[in-house]
């Protein structure tokens, strides 16, 4: 009996061993997993710090550009016009906007230049730059702004005004430090006197950084790169977006409840079905082959317009949508619908008066996405035109325009890759900072909405 006794406790032993063996095996399987999780999201987490820190390092200087405070003379010699034509009594329309073109046209006519090079040797104290250096060293675009003042208040004529004029774009690359100050005369973008002006402006104060709002509301430019901006491109993605809700939005949440709640179960659902979710794979470049295809050529509708954006987006959306909406419609409890079926609500009531509501947040949060997913589009619309440079702010969606993707591509390939390189950096840092919006309105909706519900 004894030696029976021993047995089993021996038994009993090794099987316990065995157990702790086991659960120290699947304790440390379960640890090494739980590392590598972390592991994995610290490395995540890691990469996008890399990523943004890298565009936020190389963009938010773009956001600062130098500047001269100089005092503007209007000199009545240079700018010779007659006083501004005022419409007299009996005066026609067609008469008067004759006299004012021809008043407009020698306002154009003026060199604004002179006013710039007197304007650049005062704020210089004494230092000696020739026309052509203190030309070079300011913005071409300038001798718009005088214009413009000028056109605004003829009465500023021979009275000498505190102007903020931007630095080119070359300009503000050596004030910068970005243009090596070893290379030899011959090698550098701008001449010695205009180097040695910029030094000497920027010891006295005369030119300092500022913040280039010009940033958000000039358009691109090709003539004055340093004041170049997005606002086109963003009024332009705004357009397609504005399409993309209109049309995406209720498209694609209409066909998900027929899809899921109405359509009968067959084969042809099924093909739908299966074609849905292969469209949702599809490379965005197809879609702007079959935008330029059908859009363009068939209906012949305008080239690099924000409607022909926004149609092709829409179709690129809309797969999304619809499988997002149909996964929010299938997580609804089954019992809720047989709740509204038997106390006498129609298939369209229960639909619409008690599933509907309950996947709000869930559609929601899947068309602010869809659409954030198209606003960083740039593939589709390569391939319809958008990316022409067009200098003018779309006023409707069929005018011409750039988007704010593709404007990043057209800096990144611009040649003056010392200035647009930042810049480009810069339209990523607004175009990221949209997207986190729009993601982040999302969260908030959702939330919002479920705490309702």
């Amino acid at each position: 009996m004894t030696e029976i006794l021993e047995t089993e406790a021996a038994a009993n032993d090794r099987r316990r061993a065995q157990v702790r063996k086991s659960l120290a095996r699947r304790n440390g399987a379960e640890t090494r997993f739980k590392m590598l999780g972390l592991a994995s999201v610290l490395a995540a987490m890691a990469f996008v710090a890399v990523l943004f820190g890298n565009i936020l390092m190389k963009g938010v200087p773009a956001f600062w550009q130098y500047n001269l405070d100089a005092e503007v003379y209007f000199d009545p010699a240079v700018i010779n016009l007659p006083e501004r034509p005022v419409r007299q009594a009996g005066q026609s329309e067609a008469d008067f906007r004759a006299e004012m073109l021809g008043w407009q046209r020698r306002l154009a006519l003026v060199n604004w230049n002179r006013l710039i090079v007197a304007a650049v040797e005062n704020a210089g104290s004494g230092v000696e730059v020739d026309d052509r250096a203190a030309v070079s060293i300011i913005d071409s675009g300038a001798r718009f702004v005088l214009r413009d003042m000028v056109a605004a208040d003829p009465a500023l004529i021979g009275q000498t005004v505190p102007v903020r004029l931007l630095l080119s774009a070359d300009g503000d690359n050596w004030a910068k430090g970005k243009l090596s100050r070893d290379l030899p005369d011959n090698r550098q973008q701008l001449t010695r006197p205009a180097r040695d002006a910029i030094d000497a402006l920027i010891a006295s104060g005369a030119v300092h950084p500022a913040f280039a709002w010009h940033i958000f509301t000039n358009v691109d430019s090709r003539a004055s790169p340093a004041s170049a901006g997005l606002a086109g491109a963003f009024m332009g993605s705004f357009y397609m977006m504005l399409v993309v809700i209109l049309l995406a939005v209720p498209v694609g949440v209409a066909s998900a409840l027929y899809l899921e709640e109405f359509a009968p179960k067959n084969r042809v659902t099924d093909l739908i079905e299966v074609n849905i979710n292969n469209l949702a794979a599809v490379p965005s470049i197809v879609f702007g082959l079959l935008g330029a295809a059908v859009f363009i050529n068939i209906f012949h509708l305008p080239l690099s317009a924000p409607l022909v954006g926004g149609l092709v987006l829409t179709l690129m959306t809309l797969p999304t949508i619809i499988i997002a909406t149909r996964s929010a419609l299938r997580a609804v409890p089954p019992s809720l619908r047989q709740a509204a079926l038997g106390i006498g609500a129609s298939k369209m009531q229960m639909v619409f008066h008690h599933v509907l509501p309950v996947t709000f947040p869930g559609i929601l949060t899947a068309s602010i996405i869809g659409v954030a997913q198209a606003l960083g589009e740039t593939a589709p619309l390569l391939l319809i035109g958008m990316n022409a440079f067009v200098a003018n702010i779309p006023a409707t969606p069929l005018d011409q325009s750039a988007a704010l993707p593709v404007q990043v591509y057209l800096w990144q390939g611009n040649e003056n890759r010392n200035f647009f390189e930042e810049r480009t950096f810069a339209a990523i840092i607004v175009l990221l900072g949209l997207m986190i919006l729009l993601n982040a309105l999302a969260i908030w909706l959702r939330t919002r909405l479920e705490r309702k519900a």
